[in-house]
């Protein structure tokens, strides 16, 4: 048993003696510490954002580089733009377009998810009715008839006075497309709660 303990004492010593150059002077009750360095790609990466701090603060502050605000205002024209190509794109209704679109595309699905995810809340499971009128029914608040001609501009615009936003500024013309298809289908259908008619019954 002894000579057990005494083999790895022997060992110990070895491995230490191996790691004296690395022992550091000062010892804490006893406990060593060893300099063993740092790796070498943690290192280079310090090193790496050494020199990228330099050059940041090289470019934006004294070589003219954009503030924040500046880069805020650039970035705006841009989203502003792409608004403008977008509310060009769904300012006028084309029938022909909004038929090929049904033809191409499962209009019946994108419609449902376009409801669930936009017209839900107000307009309750099945298109019965809640803080916005019943889909279902025939009667209508602000329609004459019940067209994608006539629904197309309505959701498009909104009517904000009534609680209804403005869906083009939100929605695609393809969102809207499926907005409509989704209302023309809930016609006649029976939600698990119906609101009360609203409005005058219009023309299909």
């Amino acid at each position: 048993m002894k000579e057990n303990n005494k083999d790895h004492s022997s060992e110990e010593l070895q491995v230490l003696e191996g790691e004296r150059e690395l022992l550091l002077d000062h010892n804490y009750d006893g406990i060593h510490e060893l300099n063993y360095p740092l790796p070498s790609w943690w290192m280079k990466t310090w090193a790496l954002t050494i020199v990228f701090s330099i050059a940041y603060v090289m470019f934006y502050h004294f070589a003219g580089g954009p503030s924040s605000s500046e880069e805020l205002a650039r970035d705006m024209v841009k989203i502003n733009e792409q608004k403008a190509i977008a509310a060009a794109d769904v300012s006028n209704f084309d029938i022909a377009h909004y038929n090929e679109w049904k033809t191409k595309n499962d209009a019946t699905k994108i419609g449902n998810e376009v409801y669930e995810t936009n017209c839900f809340s107000c307009h309750a499971t099945g298109g019965g009715g809640d803080i916005g009128p019943n889909l279902t029914d025939g009667y209508w608040i602000h329609l004459k008839s019940r067209t994608p001609e006539e629904l197309f501009p309505f959701i498009r615009d909104g009517f904000e006075d009534k609680g209804m936003p403005a869906w083009g500024e939100i929605l695609s013309k393809e969102e809207i497309y499926a907005a409509i298809n989704h209302i023309m289908e809930l016609k006649g259908t029976t939600p698990p709660k119906s609101k009360e008619p609203q409005g005058e019954k219009v023309e299909e």
